[in-house]
């Protein structure tokens, strides 16, 4: 199966309806990172089918989870999830950070040639940044224990805003979060071509 194949059965499965032309922006993206991975080594995922499910499909699979609104994406590596949902949803707006300066330049450099509009990144440690507006939501994938993750962000959480955490098994995590933090939902994901236990737990100030 080619990679476009590949792609938009996923996103059949994942019940999400994208136009054709945002899976190309997508498919530009596998492309770009490709490209600089070479130099760059953004991920250690070197075949474009895996890049396909690891990355895109894996990405895609929170967006039934989550609402319209101001997003960060903490530890955002090579733009994953967020440069992937801000290229699903271009009428909502995404913050992108990560302390890894090789990253970034690929996710600004990635901004530019795929033409996105609602999406910026920064280049440092999010317990150091300051946001003029605080977000609706805050996601990571694979960054830090969720206790950590609620720590170092809770200052740039809108009241109620919530966290989305990409986990595989967290339940041993979830076990140490700070008591006024309560689990609103444990969301099974089940991506295309991906053979591991994936979930996203969302969480909000009791």
């Amino acid at each position: 199966m080619n990679y476009e194949l590949a792609l938009e059965k996923g996103i059949s499965n994942l019940e999400l309806e994208l136009s054709k032309s945002t899976q190309q922006i997508l498919l530009r993206y596998l492309e770009l990172l490709q490209k600089w991975n070479k130099v760059y080594n953004l991920t250690a995922i070197r075949d474009k089918d895996q890049m396909v499910s690891h990355h895109l499909l894996d990405s895609l699979s929170v967006l039934p989870h989550l609402s319209a609104g101001n997003w960060l994406d903490v530890g955002c590596g090579a733009g994953l999830p967020g440069l992937i949902l801000a290229i699903a949803r271009p009428d909502w707006t995404f913050t992108l950070i990560d302390s890894n300066s090789k990253k970034t330049s690929f996710v600004k450099q990635a901004i530019i040639e795929l033409g996105l509009q609602n999406v910026k990144v920064f280049s440092k440690r999010v317990e150091d940044f300051e946001a003029e507006n605080k977000f609706d939501g805050i996601i990571s994938r694979a960054f830090a224990e969720t206790s950590d993750f609620i720590k170092i962000t809770r200052h740039l959480l809108t009241e109620k805003g919530k966290w989305a955490a990409m986990k595989g098994t967290p339940e041993q995590e979830l076990q140490q979060l700070p008591d006024d933090i309560v689990v609103e939902r444990v969301i099974p994901l089940n991506v295309s071509g991906l053979d591991a236990a994936r979930c996203l737990v969302i969480l909000k100030v009791k």
